[in-house]
């Protein structure tokens, strides 16, 4: 079989075990450690509860068995908008790729460094979200500009992982593979330590009872003890799950550097996917061993599995927790950062982003890419959310990425619809890897991801419509680039740039 051509100057560096741990690391941030609690209010089961990860995890695998065809198609930077431009028109690879500038990955960077700076906290009082360099700066009633001690490291921490990856893919893998190595061995030993040390017969009780159908959210407003309302709950509760095991296509971005991609991305796809899904069963399950429902649901700040680790080692929890979530969430950010910047590389490369994203610079990464993703997250960092009622101030990141949960999926679905748009229109592709199962797995996850679509706009209109709002806005800015004359139609599933 002969090597896929990669974009000119790129460096096939990363191996099979760089690229899962690329998957694995943009897949673990914080959310794991913190979104049970929310899940747990809405469902109110202990057994829903594991079962809303278990769909997460059955989403989470059709997906990534369903990219690993495309992937093997189209090995080459860009990933999603490559294989949505590809399968559709540049028209939806521009969309996607303009919503994954403005928020999805922006966003993600920005909510994940300021994770780490929270948890930092803990350790270091003086960074907090309260202790203002800049206080607060109205800029209309809801709305402020601030730079607090909390934000000025959630900035450092990108700036700095920009700087480090700029400097050349071998800087980013290092970095990924030390800290996603030490993440998954801080869960281990989370979950290690629930089974064997923190069992108690108060949480038993979770397991009397197991799939009790009771009460559920007010929020959701349906009826106590229904199915129909568990399975609006459930679906609901989507939205936490599902963005903690995000992220995990992004390997997809980077395949111009991965060797022998045609088999190596699938591989991590599917083995980084099932890692992490079953570390998550795991960890909930270990959560619904040490404490009781209540306790899940009430824990401070909704933070588990400090909570968790408090149970196991009184006065220690807080401090120990807050060092391995600031490894994963350190982790984390150098996979966002890496892999997103390749997505811009290719827009640029077909003219739909600022033309020098799409150069590379001595180092063979794309450099100006990186720092407009790296400039872009920070600036997001600042902008603050202020309800007058409560005198509280929120991050319109948290905001943002609330709303663009239901488009991502939008796109989610769009992009596994192309494993059979693609069957059809390009029956002769070279496709060294199939998905296993097809139709029924991508089918799966179309219908899944449908439902849970189809719920968040019925139950959380407030952040779901404007998602949608961001993407018109992504079409207009279509509308308004300057068209470039076709070019031909690629033959094959890959596209040498």
């Amino acid at each position: 079989m002969s090597q896929p051509a990669s974009s000119p100057g790129f460096v096939r560096g990363l191996n099979l075990f760089d690229a899962t741990m690329v998957v694995i690391g943009t897949m673990i941030g914080s959310g794991i450690f913190l979104v049970s609690a929310d899940m747990a209010r809405l469902i109110n089961s202990p057994g829903w509860l594991l079962a809303a990860w278990g769909l997460t995890a059955v989403l989470t695998i059709a997906a990534a068995l369903s990219y690993g065809e495309l992937a093997c198609m189209m090995p080459e930077a860009g990933g999603v908008y490559i294989f949505l431009r590809e399968a559709y028109s540049p028209l939806w690879g521009f969309l996607y790729g303009w919503t994954l500038f403005a928020v999805i990955q922006t966003g993600t960077i920005a909510a994940v460094a300021v994770g780490f700076s929270r948890f930092l906290s803990v350790l270091m009082p003086w960074v907090a979200e309260n202790n203002y360099i800049v206080a607060p700066i109205h800029i209309s009633e809801g709305y402020a500009v601030s730079l607090s001690t909390a934000q000025l490291v959630g900035v450092a921490v990108i700036l700095l992982l920009t700087w480090s990856n700029s400097r050349g893919l071998q800087y980013g893998k290092i970095v990924q593979n030390v800290f996603t190595t030490a993440k998954v061995g801080a869960i281990a030993a989370l979950i290690l330590a629930g089974l064997f040390l923190g069992r108690n017969a108060e949480a038993a009780a979770n397991f009397t009872d197991f799939f009790r159908v009771g009460t559920f959210d007010a929020s959701l407003g349906v009826v106590a003890g229904s199915m129909f309302g568990l399975m609006v709950a459930v679906c609901v509760a989507q939205s936490g799950s599902l963005f903690s095991a995000d992220a995990w296509h992004d390997v997809t971005f980077i395949a111009g550097e991965v060797r022998d991609p045609r088999r190596n991305v699938p591989k991590a796809l599917v083995i980084g996917c099932t890692a992490v899904v079953l570390l998550y069963l795991l960890v909930n399950l270990i959560y619904l061993l040490v404490l009781p429902l209540a306790g899940i649901q009430t824990a401070p700040s909704d933070r588990v599995a400090t909570a968790v680790v408090e149970r196991i080692f009184p006065g220690y929890g807080s401090a120990l927790m807050a060092v391995a979530i600031m490894v994963s969430t350190f982790g984390c950010v150098n996979s966002l950062v890496m892999a997103g910047a390749r997505a811009y590389y290719a827009m640029a490369k077909d003219r739909l982003f600022f033309a020098s994203a799409g150069t590379l610079n001595s180092a063979s990464v794309p450099g100006h890419s990186l720092w407009m993703q790296g400039a872009w997250a920070a600036a997001l960092v600042l902008p603050r959310t202020f309800n007058p009622a409560t005198g509280t101030y929120g991050n319109l990141y948290g905001n943002l990425l609330d709303y663009v949960i239901s488009a991502a999926l939008i796109f989610y679905i769009l992009t596994i619809a192309a494993v059979f748009r693609l069957r059809a229109t390009r029956p002769d592709a070279d496709r060294p890897y199939r998905v296993p199962g097809y139709p029924v797995v991508p089918a799966l996850y179309i219908l899944g991801a449908a439902l849970v679509l189809v719920i968040l706009f019925a139950y959380r209109p407030a952040t779901t419509w404007p998602g949608l709002l961001i993407v018109l806005v992504g079409a207009a800015l279509y509308a308004a680039l300057p068209k470039q004359p076709a070019g031909p139609k690629p033959s094959g599933g890959s596209r040498t740039k």
